[in-house]
């Protein structure tokens, strides 16, 4: 009986233990998490491919602590032509957001982005 019981306590630790593991496959939250955003294949150089091997259209992508993930939920024309002069495809921009990374992909619930501050020059009289 008492052999059983210890069989048991371990049993137990060791699902606790799994089931702490599994918490953090789940996915990193952000919330309002400053970021760089931009298309990623044309700003960040990262490759998605469909089934064939070619080269899918343009994706909107974040980068944040040197990685880059491809952005669920949104995409890069939601915040104008992405071939704008200033378009993600053209420029990085920052951006606070707000979801969860998952399976390296970065689940959007909200990108608010941030306006750049101009630059004002000095002039010397």
């Amino acid at each position: 009986m008492r052999k059983l019981a210890i069989i048991l306590f371990f049993s137990a630790c060791g699902l606790i233990a799994n089931a702490q593991e599994n918490k953090q496959e789940l996915g990193k939250k952000l919330n309002k998490q400053v970021v760089e955003i931009a298309c990623g294949e044309c700003k960040f150089k990262m490759s998605q491919r469909d089934a064939n091997g070619k080269g899918k259209s343009c994706d909107l992508a974040i980068r944040m602590d040197g990685k880059t993930y491809f952005v669920d939920g949104k995409t890069v024309d939601d915040f104008g032509d992405a071939h704008a002069e200033h378009g993600f495809c053209n420029a990085i921009s920052k951006a606070e957001v707000t979801g969860e990374i998952v399976n390296n992909r970065f689940k959007a619930k909200t990108i608010t982005l941030i306006p750049e501050k101009s630059k004002k020059l000095k002039v010397k009289s």
